[in-house]
């Protein structure tokens, strides 16, 4: 059975890692939904880079074994706060990647 990140998780979350940089977690409350995500490679660097439209090596993904946690670092396309900027907080910025779909 498929099932989105966002239905996975108990925490999904972005936010700003600077003005020039965005954090996405992802937090689940049950360990071996932890590993199957982390084991289907779904938050792998080139498909993250194309649903940003950023380029692979500027893409970073860690996994915390025992907080069962995954963060995605990625920089932003605009600066944090800048004329431009359409969430100064980068807050909506997960919603890409909480669309993915995982077996479980």
């Amino acid at each position: 059975m498929q099932k989105k990140l966002s239905d996975l998780t108990s925490i999904l979350r972005s936010k700003n890692a600077g003005p020039y940089t965005l954090t996405v977690d992802f937090l689940f409350d049950e360990k071996d939904i932890y590993n199957k995500v982390k084991d289907s490679n779904v938050l792998n660097i080139d498909d993250i880079a194309r649903l940003y439209k950023i380029k692979p090596e500027s893409v970073k993904v860690y996994y915390y074994d025992k907080a069962s946690g995954i963060k995605v670092t990625i920089p932003r396309h605009i600066s944090s706060g800048s004329g431009a900027d359409t969430d100064v907080y980068g807050a909506q910025l997960h919603v890409p990647l909480m669309e993915l779909s995982v077996d479980v």
